[in-house]
């Protein structure tokens, strides 16, 4: 497997592959990151928040795409940026710009897989949350609510927790430990 240098997004969200999340950018270094970016001079990595260390991100990123971008009314930049493959980050430095520069390795992403028996349950909740926060239904132009690992990742996405915890079950071989883990949410909820 090859190393690719990445820039990296680092806010205290998490984002994995086939998800969406939009990102305001006031930063001129981040604003010439994006046309960097966008020329082709390297690729882009979402990394969560790590609340100390350096760098300021967990070791495990996703490599994504600028799908669109809008100039809000303050002047500012947000992009919508749509999660492609998971990567883990061997090196990183802060350039002159406070922008960070990191060296990645791709990581297997979960297979698709139907989800089936007591599991719809986390699927028909997943579709409920979008109701009530239809701005991220919006993301998206599809939703894969019968695919496990799809819905797993939205979860983790969403969920209130720390993001060292979100990243356990992220690095795990399969989405059937975070499956169990939203289920048990949810009937803990329901009970």
């Amino acid at each position: 497997m090859q190393t690719r240098e990445m820039a990296l997004i680092i806010r205290d969200a998490l984002l994995l592959p086939q998800g969406r999340i939009e990102v305001r950018l006031v930063d001129p270094g981040q604003l010439r990151m994006v046309a960097d970016v966008l020329k082709g001079k390297y690729h882009l990595a979402f990394a969560a928040m790590k609340p100390s260390g350096t760098p300021p991100c967990y070791p495990t990123a996703t490599q994504c795409e600028i799908i669109d971008f809008n100039q809000l009314e303050d002047d500012t930049l947000s992009i919508v940026l749509e999660g492609q493959q998971r990567v883990s980050i061997l090196s990183a430095a802060q350039a002159k710009d406070k922008l960070w520069m990191s060296r990645t390795l791709p990581c297997q992403n979960w297979q698709e897989e139907p989800i089936k028996g007591e599991f719809e349950l986390i699927s028909a909740a997943l579709e409920q949350f979008y109701e009530v926060n239809p701005d991220l239904l919006e993301l998206y132009s599809q939703v894969h609510l019968e695919d496990a690992a799809w819905v797993s990742q939205r979860w983790l996405e969403v969920l209130p927790m720390y993001n060292r915890d979100k990243l356990v079950l992220v690095n795990q071989p399969d989405c059937h430990k975070t499956m169990d883990f939203v289920l048990q949410l949810i009937k803990s909820h329901v009970d």
